[in-house]
């Protein structure tokens, strides 16, 4: 076994622990959570003070509660469609408070650049996820991109544990709205597909009659 696979079934085993603890323990997934979102928010706060190292420890903190609250939910029988919408939501809101933190760190040392850097970052987030939610209104799937939430964190966790935020962000900036772009040429090529497929079902049903006719209204409608 190679010391990566090795140091990969070590932290494995101690999240199988955390969740068992957890499952046993009887706290609700969706108090994970929110947990998750405080120690998040108390991040911030270390970044908005400049103190990226005790900071990313916290994030590091942090995180663990996003890997378990779903296992919990899955090892508990308590997964439910509101738990899924109330992860992603506190997520989006841990990601904007740490780079809230940021701006307000750049703006007390009045590096406007950075400031307007971050803000980008703000928005690549945002929109990763906003293009995905609205992508998958209109096609099955949308998980394309490198730049996913999983990604972000362990790069802010690199930036603020050996002080290389500045370049963190440049990265997150790029393959951010690279993601979304990615993310937009996809969703345009499958459209045109299905679009494709639907206008072929229709020419078949004025073909062969009205068997096919409906067939190929459901497949518009679904």
């Amino acid at each position: 076994m190679t010391y990566t696979r090795l140091i990969g079934a070590t932290c494995d085993s101690i999240i199988k622990l955390i969740v068992r603890g957890l499952a046993l323990a009887k706290i609700s997934p969706n108090t994970l959570t929110f947990i998750g979102l405080m120690i998040n928010i108390f991040a911030a706060v270390l970044l908005s003070q400049g103190n990226m190292w005790a900071a990313g420890w916290v994030i590091v903190g942090a995180s663990i509660f996003d890997m378990v609250d779903g296992r919990v939910a899955r090892q508990t029988d308590q997964v439910t469609k509101f738990g899924g919408f109330f992860d992603s939501v506190l997520d989006r809101y841990s990601d904007l408070g740490l780079l809230m933190g940021l701006l307000v760190y750049y703006a007390s040392i009045n590096r406007n650049f950075y400031v307007v850097l971050t803000a980008i970052v703000m928005t690549a987030c945002v929109m990763i996820s906003y293009t995905r939610a609205r992508s998958e209104n209109t096609i099955p799937k949308c998980k394309v991109g490198f730049m996913e939430r999983p990604e972000r964190i362990v790069l802010f966790m690199i930036g603020t544990l050996f002080d290389r935020m500045a370049p963190v962000l440049w990265v997150i900036a790029v393959l951010g709205n690279l993601t979304v772009v990615h993310r937009m040429y996809y969703t345009w090529k499958e459209t045109k597909r299905m679009e494709e497929e639907e206008r072929v079902l229709l020419q078949n049903a004025k073909l062969h009659g009205t068997g096919h006719l409906k067939q190929a209204a459901a497949v518009q409608n679904s």
